[in-house]
């Protein structure tokens, strides 16, 4: 016999007798199994065979750049070239420039904002010591979380108020003879106290399981240090900026949340590294 193909005639609908239930779209009726009571709507797949996307790590957003972190790639930038000024200017000139940028005793009491923006341009032990590097890394991440402006209030909070809290005991200390006047004049410079505050507060913003940890072992670092003794009241400032950097978790969280509001992508962004 054979096999032809025509246009079907449409079924001609059937009236619903009063009472019965109204039948089922065709379209809903290919997705309803036979057996299984309570069937209306589209079928929903177990959670477990739904596919899950997982973000793609990306290892560069942790360092800064120029669009996305501006504040972090300059301030990193000035960094490099004092960092180089130190490396190749002579003994002397260098000797200078450190003592005429010291937060001690003596140039707090004459100019202070002066030394306290200029102590924070230099990084003792140059651009491979651990805190030059936790400089990129923590203060990439605040800024990624709360931007550039935000990140900077919490860094200079730890680097001035660290300051003061230790070289106003040492010039009272001074002034009851329980320290030679020299300590007036003690170099005191570089951004250790503003990554430690940096710290403390990327803590607070990351996942518990990571933040915490995080700070616990920061803190003992810092104890360890003051422990040795080698130089305490460097290592008190550090300890106080920690310090002050955990007590701004409330102030850097309210601030994540509003810049999660005006930019998402840098914070899902941040999320991937453990961001909250």
């Amino acid at each position: 016999m054979e096999r032809t193909a025509g246009a079907a005639s449409p079924p001609v609908p059937q009236p619903v007798p009063a009472g019965a239930p109204a039948p089922v779209p065709t379209a809903e009726a290919a997705v309803l199994l036979d057996g299984l009571p309570r069937q209306r709507g589209p079928l929903a797949l177990p959670a477990a065979v739904i596919p899950r996307t997982v973000p793609a790590m990306r290892p560069w957003r942790l360092l800064p750049t120029p669009a996305g972190t501006p504040v972090t790639f300059f301030y990193t930038v000035l960094l490099a070239l004092t960092s180089l000024f130190a490396e190749y200017a002579g003994p002397g000139l260098l000797h200078a420039v450190y003592q005429d940028s010291s937060t001690d005793v003596a140039h707090l009491s004459r100019t202070p904002a002066f030394v306290l923006l200029a102590s924070a341009m230099w990084v003792a032990g140059g651009l491979l010591s651990p805190y030059a590097v936790a400089f990129v890394l923590v203060l990439t991440a605040l800024e990624r979380r709360m931007g550039g402006a935000r990140a900077i209030l919490v860094f200079l909070a730890g680097h001035v108020l660290a300051t003061l809290a230790t070289e106003i005991p040492v010039g009272l200390a001074v002034l009851a003879g329980r320290l030679p006047g020299t300590s007036l004049h003690r170099l005191d410079y570089g951004i250790s106290y503003g990554v430690a505050a940096g710290v403390g507060a990327l803590c607070g913003l990351l996942t518990p399981w990571l933040g915490r940890p995080l700070l616990a072992l920061v803190g003992y670092s810092l104890v360890m240090d003051l422990v040795a003794f080698q130089d305490p009241v460097t290592n008190w400032g550090h300890l106080i900026s920690l310090s002050i950097g955990t007590a701004l978790w409330p102030v850097v969280r309210r601030w994540h949340r509003e810049h999660a509001q005006s930019g998402p992508a840098d914070v899902s962004g941040a999320r991937r590294f453990g961001g909250s």
